[in-house]
């Protein structure tokens, strides 16, 4: 890639998608720089739609996201004036990267804010690229006000996440890519935080396929706990909206993008949100079946077509759009995705106080086929009488039938189990 700026094809209006044009050069100016990452074909997931589902592995892209297309390409077009004013961003983690590398690569200084919270792979990832961390607030809004303070103070240039035309344009490269590969494409299938993927990829790739005399449907996905595309289209603007804790962290955004707005109103065609034990069903089904580790935001596609949010009559592609998950999060999903999927559940059990109950329900669940991996026996709870126990157990079922059948065999014997929630 030349380090050079190059001036960009005009557009319609400042707040219109980019080009064609503008897209393939973008993806000229990333080939050799970013990875030309896989697609994978899902026998699985292509069984539940009902039409063949390819996977994008930008799980496998350097920095382990996308968002290095999108910082690599708006870095690479500052000028030599701005280039020596270095460069300064908001990020939970993924952008923070992007731009880390992308500023060590063409010799930028970068200062990068990100919440107490982040991730540690993404914090030591982001210093070992060699940007100045500064970590402060508990959640990205006080990072992205402490960045931009940090720009009208030293007069760094500011890189947005998602709401600029170069970013989308880097990011749209994904779209060019996956119709390069999937040439009978019919169904893309993008998660949304600000918009400033989903904004490039529909742009791109159907403006591609518009040229070919083909249509193309794009489908964007929001965890239900941060979803702001739903209320603002139906408003007609960007709205903020309040938002829940989701472990999707990585497009936990309360106000879409400007810019990614218009252009996600124009080109994509559908938006549906997806809940926590969805996305955690789809870490899950990741791990297990095509071998994939996927950060939950990178896995809300998955998550849209395992609870049918989802329909497509020919071939689809889903975008793994990150990989960077903590391992103690990883850890913390993966047991929470297996009780969704009905395959370990907690049980919580009164008992009388007198010998012979424990053996008595280990029997029933060895004759059940159901596995026991932590057990808990205490005489002190709340409301129990004083001729009561709890015995809690944690049991491992083969899924949801097995997990009903166990529980009916335990209460057919006379005891009263309560499964309890994580």
């Amino acid at each position: 890639m030349t380090t050079s700026p190059s001036p960009s094809p005009a557009r319609a209006s400042a707040t219109a998608a980019p080009t064609l044009a503008e897209f393939e050069t973008a993806a000229a100016a990333l080939r050799g720089v970013i990875t030309r990452t896989p697609v994978d074909r899902s026998q699985h997931l292509s069984d539940l739609l009902g039409a063949t589902v390819h996977l994008k592995l930008e799980n496998l892209q350097r920095t382990g996201s996308f968002k290095i297309r999108g910082a690599t390409y708006r870095l690479s077009r500052l000028t030599p004036e701005e280039r020596a004013r270095g460069v300064v961003a908001a990020s939970a983690g993924n952008h923070a990267q992007g731009v880390a590398l992308a500023a060590k690569a063409l010799g930028i200084s970068a200062t990068i804010f990100m919440p107490l919270g982040v991730p540690v792979p993404k914090l030591l990832a982001t210093r070992g690229y060699g940007a100045d961390v500064v970590l402060e607030g508990a959640t990205v809004e006080t990072p992205l006000r402490l960045a931009a303070e940090f720009a009208e103070r030293t007069g760094a240039v500011f890189i947005h996440p998602f709401d600029h035309p170069d970013v989308i344009a880097g990011q749209g490269t994904l779209g060019l890519e996956l119709l390069d590969e999937v040439p009978d494409l019919e169904t893309i299938i993008v998660g949304i935080g600000g918009g400033g993927l989903v904004a490039g990829v529909a742009a791109a790739a159907k403006q591609r396929a518009a040229a070919e005399g083909r249509t193309l449907r794009v489908i964007g996905v929001q965890a239900e706990n941060s979803a702001a595309y739903p209320a603002s289209l139906a408003a007609g603007h960007p709205l903020e909206v309040a938002t829940r804790a989701t472990i999707a962290d990585g497009i936990a955004v309360a106000r879409p993008g400007d810019l990614p707005f218009e252009i996600i109103r124009e080109y994509v065609d559908e938006i549906v949100t997806v809940s926590e034990d969805d996305i955690a069903r789809a870490l899950l089904v990741l791990l297990e079946r095509a071998k994939q580790v996927v950060e939950p935001a990178g896995a809300v596609g998955v998550a849209a077509i395992l609870a049918g949010k989802i329909t497509a009559s020919g071939p689809a592609v889903t975008v793994l759009s990150g990989g960077n998950i903590d391992p103690l999060l990883l850890q913390r999903v993966v047991a929470h995705g297996l009780s969704a999927s009905g395959r370990y559940m907690t049980l919580r059990i009164p008992l009388p106080d007198r010998p012979g109950q424990l053996a008595q329900v280990s029997d029933l669940l060895a004759q059940a086929g159901a596995n026991v991996t932590e057990v808990l026996h205490t005489r002190h709870g709340q409301g129990l009488q004083i001729s009561e126990v709890i015995l809690q157990l944690s049991v491992e079922t083969r899924g949801e039938e097995h997990r009903a059948a166990v529980i009916s065999v335990l209460e057919q014997a006379g005891f009263s189990p309560t499964v309890m929630l994580d």
